[in-house]
C-alpha cells in the first residue's frame, strides 16, 4: 500500500507518517514549500510521482483567531486545497481520510454531539472545515472524515507545551473553565488513522481521547503530571476575549467508532501523563 500524507510536517502528520513507515507502508510526505495543496498542478505532480492508493489529508490552516482576519488564505487552504485533493482521489479511485474538527458544531448545551448532529460553526475556521467535509463527501465516495479536538503531540505548538512553559514561569495561570471537550493525543490518534486507511469502513467518525474536561481542568492535570506548582485560576470565556468565538460544548460521541469496530482512544488523563513523561525523557536526552 502507498499513502500520501498531506501536512506531513505537522504534529499529527509527523506521528502518522512515522507509524505508517513502521507498519511497512510506503509513505509520500507532502508539505510546503515543496508541494502546495492550493495549487492543483502541484498536487497532481505529487500524485503522478507516487501513484498512491490512499491519502491522509491533514494539511490545514489551523490558526483559529488569525482565520478571522485572513479569511482568503484560510479558505484557500481548507476548502480549495481539500477540493484539489478530493478530485484527484475521485479521478484515480483513491481513498481519502480527512481530519475535521469539533468547531463544526455550535457548542450549545451539554449533550454529546453525534456525527450527524446539526452543524453551526461559530468561527470562520470551523466554517471552512465544514466546507472541506462537504467537499470530500460530495466529490469522493471512498472517504473517511475524522473529527478531532484539542490536539497535542511532541512535534509542534500546543496547549500542553504552553501550560508547561507558563507553569514553570508563573505562580498563577488564568485558564478558561466554561469550554468543555476532550484532548486528543497524536500518539493515540495516529494508530486509529492508520487502521482506518487500511480498511474500507468509510464514513464519519469522532476520535478524541476518552473523557471530557474544561481547559482549566486540562491545565490542572498538566500541572500535576509535570509536578509544577502553578495555581490554575478558572475564568470565563468573556474574561479571555479572542478574535474567534469558541464553542462551550465540544463533547463528541464515539458511537461511530464502536459501530465500525474501531477501538476508542485511552483516557485523556493517561494521555497527558504519557506525553509529559515523553517530554521529560526527551529533554533529559
Amino acid at each position: 500500500m502507498k499513502v500520501i500524507v498531506t501536512g506531513a510536517k505537522g504534529q499529527l502528520g509527523t506521528d502518522v507518517t512515522a507509524l505508517l513507515k513502521e507498519r511497512g507502508i510506503d509513505v509520500f510526505p507532502l508539505d510546503i514549500p515543496e508541494y502546495d495543496i492550493t495549487d492543483s498542478e502541484s498536487v497532481k505532480k505529487a500524485f503522478d510521482e507516487f501513484s498512491p492508493d490512499a491519502v491522509i489529508h491533514l494539511a490545514a490552516f489551523t490558526a483559529v483567531d488569525k482565520a478571522e482576519s485572513d479569511r482568503e488564505t484560510c479558505r484557500r487552504v481548507n476548502v480549495t486545497g481539500t477540493e484539489n485533493i478530493a478530485r484527484l482521489c475521485k479521478e484515480r479511485n483513491i481513498k481519502i481520510l480527512y481530519t475535521s474538527t469539533d468547531y463544526v458544531f455550535g457548542g450549545e448545551g451539554e449533550e454529546f454531539y453525534e456525527t450527524d448532529s446539526p452543524k453551526a460553526p461559530l468561527n470562520y475556521y470551523g466554517e471552512t472545515k465544514l466546507l472541506g467535509e462537504q467537499a470530500v463527501e460530495r466529490i469522493c465516495e471512498k472517504h473517511f472524515i475524522v473529527r478531532i479536538s484539542w490536539v497535542f503531540g511532541p512535534c509542534g505548538k500546543n496547549f500542553v507545551y504552553t501550560m508547561m512553559r507558563l507553569g514553570a514561569e508563573k505562580d498563577e495561570i488564568r485558564v478558561v473553565d466554561d469550554q468543555v471537550g476532550s484532548p486528543t493525543y497524536t500518539r493515540d490518534l495516529a494508530p486509529l488513522m492508520c487502521d482506518m486507511i487500511q480498511s474500507e469502513k468509510y464514513g464519519v467518525y469522532h476520535a478524541t481521547n476518552e473523557g471530557v474536561c474544561s481547559f482549566a481542568e486540562f491545565a490542572c492535570e498538566i500541572m500535576k503530571a509535570a509536578s509544577l506548582k502553578a495555581k490554575i485560576i478558572p475564568i470565563t470565556s468573556d474574561e479571555y476575549p479572542s478574535a474567534a468565538k469558541r464553542p462551550h460544548n465540544s463533547r463528541l460521541s464515539k458511537k461511530s467508532l464502536d459501530e465500525a469496530g474501531f477501538s476508542r482512544l485511552p483516557d485523556w488523563q493517561d494521555a497527558v501523563k504519557r506525553f509529559v513523561a515523553l517530554t521529560k525523557e526527551e529533554t533529559a536526552i
